[in-house]
């Protein structure tokens, strides 16, 4: 288990924009399980939407891609290169099946699908109370920014 000093510890993210809140479990080569508790007083809710707080795709999308590349960390060994980033390269059959709304914890299941040439592929499903709220399957690259 890892708590939000070891997810900032690997991932660049700071507040507003670090969507993970704690890693539940890992077998550190194909599984991950991490948790986003959303709370009324996170930014998107003062226009997302005003007396009816969603908590917005793109975040929901971003949050799943966090909780990959935790898993895309622990495969690694755990550690991060701090002259490294990861960059999305494709997000496939995105869906959208639940509304998120403050007071839900999202939980997020990664699968590891496969890895060619830098590129790695993962699948994750995010749930609310065992309820799909989206799905994806998204590739990325871990690369210098320059």
């Amino acid at each position: 288990m890892q708590d939000i000093n070891d997810i900032m510890r690997l991932l660049p993210h700071r507040y507003p924009f670090l969507l993970v809140d704690r890693v539940l479990e890992t077998n550190g080569v194909d599984k991950l399980i991490a948790i986003k508790n959303v709370t009324v007083n996170e930014p998107q809710f003062t226009g997302h939407f005003p007396g009816v707080p969603v908590m917005p795709g793109v975040l929901i999308i971003e949050a799943m891609a966090q909780a990959c590349a935790m898993l895309a960390f622990a495969r690694m060994g755990g550690e991060r290169d701090p002259e490294k980033l990861f960059y999305f390269a494709s997000i496939d059959n995105a869906r959208f099946k639940r509304v998120v709304i403050p007071g839900d914890q999202l939980r997020f299941e990664c699968t590891f699908l496969r890895e060619k040439l830098g590129m790695i592929k993962m699948h994750c499903d995010a749930t609310v109370d065992g309820q799909l709220a989206a799905c994806a399957d998204m590739m990325c690259s871990y690369r210098s920014p320059k």
